[in-house]
């Protein structure tokens, strides 16, 4: 976490909807934000933001001295290009390098698009010839948090938080009768097996915020909840009122789309044991895919032909599969074929959209589960600024104003050897998960209960209002 008294400054480069939704989430955290772009447009849209703005082009040295380089931290390259990206990382690292003496650390993070540039980043060599020290692809996130949400067909969010850790967000329902009108303190005594761990309330015209034994719970309240394991979902949906459906140990799976994203999706699914079918419009994309090692699977089909093709989804049985997917360049003919797809009897359909902005309105069209690409490559970011912090951080999408973030237990947190109970966590934060790791060297999830001790070398799990986070910092720091 920052130092204390010490105010971390971002500069990002690019004011689309990833650079300003980054601006936005730092400036709840305090963070000191600049903001370059050089569209006139994007610069005006976000002046509102109590942010830096300027107008001009990131890969212009004297852009970066007009925002302060010198007493930056950390540059975020998030424009549309990835050659504009990684070129504004270098300029970066040297105009701070100059402004600075030599005497400064400035971290560069920086999204790409093309894998032959995240190739780059983990060969180690994009950090030698670019001075990028984190790169951002989303794609393989979306398609985590996709799978997961499509194993149930009430959850609005599912967020993965490693070692088999998740952060599920879900309606409250009038038939939810162990728990509406009801306090949690109330509630945890009459659900049998206990009340999962809910991090995070919101209910319409209120904010979102982290609920304490005595909130009551509501009938269309939008809660957020901590589990381990995707075994826990259905009794979540039970508690609160959702009818669960079993998935198949086996599903049968059509991909739309078999350029990178429909590529990468058939991979993820058939090493989670499903026989994928993938549909591709472009002869010369299918070949590509059906010529490959991931072509040459077993339990994988490529068929060239028109998703929108009512004929050849019949020939392929589509009223048979279990999941229809869409990874389309486009998101309006990504939406038309899981719609089609969901007319000729597919139960459950997933999206992955380029625009945030649809993803609520294709849930009440009635397709099961869609990841919003661009709040996956923000959440990322955010990790990635906060990489003191051992393990992911999440800004929660449908209860807003909370995050969760993971604590390191070490020498200088002050409950180190102590309960949870004795710990003196403030009521404006709540533990998720403890994670731990085993004789394997591998971290492990445990739910938290008050007696539970924080041992040296655990790390915590923790939701709480982003301007809280240096409380938190200042309340444990010793």
């Amino acid at each position: 976490m920052a130092r204390r008294g010490f105010v971390m400054r971002v500069i990002i480069g690019g004011a689309g909807r990833v650079g300003t939704g980054l601006a936005s989430a730092l400036r709840s955290e305090d963070k000191d934000v600049v903001l370059v772009d050089n569209n006139a447009r994007a610069v005006k849209n976000s002046q509102g933001m109590d942010i830096l703005v300027i107008h001009g082009d990131v890969t212009q040295r004297q852009k970066f001295i007009e925002a302060g380089i010198e007493t930056a931290q950390v540059y975020v390259a998030a424009t549309n290009s990835d050659e504009r990206n990684i070129l504004s990382c270098a300029l970066a690292k040297h105009v701070h390098q100059e402004q600075t003496n030599g005497k400064g650390e400035l971290m560069t993070i920086c999204r790409v698009r093309d894998p032959m540039f995240l190739d780059e980043h983990k060969s180690g060599k994009l950090a030698k010839w670019a001075g990028v020290d984190h790169v951002v692809h989303p794609v393989d996130g979306a398609i985590e948090r996709l799978m997961s949400g499509l194993r149930s067909s009430s959850l609005t969010e599912v967020i993965p938080f490693e070692a088999d850790a998740y952060i599920v967000e879900l309606d409250v329902t009038a038939d939810a009768g162990g728990v509406v009108h009801r306090t949690l303190r109330e509630s945890g005594s009459r659900v049998e097996g206990g009340l999962p761990l809910i991090v995070g309330l919101k209910r319409d015209g209120e904010p979102g915020r982290v609920p304490i034994a005595d909130d009551q719970i509501l009938p269309k309240d939008r809660v957020a909840i901590a589990t381990a394991g995707e075994a826990s979902f259905n009794r979540i949906l039970r508690i609160f009122g959702h009818e669960q459906i079993d998935f198949p140990s086996r599903p049968r799976v059509v991909v739309f789309g078999a350029g990178l994203i429909g590529t990468r999706l058939a991979k993820a699914w058939l090493d989670s044991n499903a026989i994928v079918t993938v549909v591709e419009s472009e002869l010369e994309t299918a070949n590509l895919l059906a010529g490959s090692d991931l072509g040459n699977h077993k339990n994988i089909e490529i068929i060239h032909g028109d998703h929108l093709d009512k004929d050849l989804l019949s020939e392929i049985e589509i009223s048979s599969q279990d999941l229809a997917i869409s990874a389309l360049d486009n998101d309006h003919e990504s939406i038309a074929a899981v719609l089609l797809a969901s007319d000729m009897g597919v139960e459950r359909t997933g999206l992955i959209l380029y625009d945030a902005d649809l993803v609520n309105v294709v849930r009440r069209m009635g397709i099961t589960f869609s990841v919003d690409r661009k709040r996956v490559a923000i959440d990322t970011i955010l990790a990635r600024i906060h990489s003191e912090l051992p393990g992911p951080y999440a800004v929660l999408s449908s209860v807003p104003d909370v995050i969760g973030i993971c604590l390191p237990i070490n020498t200088e947190v002050k409950f180190a050897g102590k309960t949870i109970a004795d710990a003196g966590l403030p009521e404006w934060c709540k533990v998720a998960f403890i994670q731990r790791k085993n004789i394997h060297e591998e971290w492990e999830t445990m739910r938290p209960s008050s007696s539970k001790t924080l041992l040296e070398g655990d790390r915590l799990t923790i939701f709480l209002p982003p301007d809280r986070v240096n409380d938190l910092e200042k309340k444990f720091k010793v």
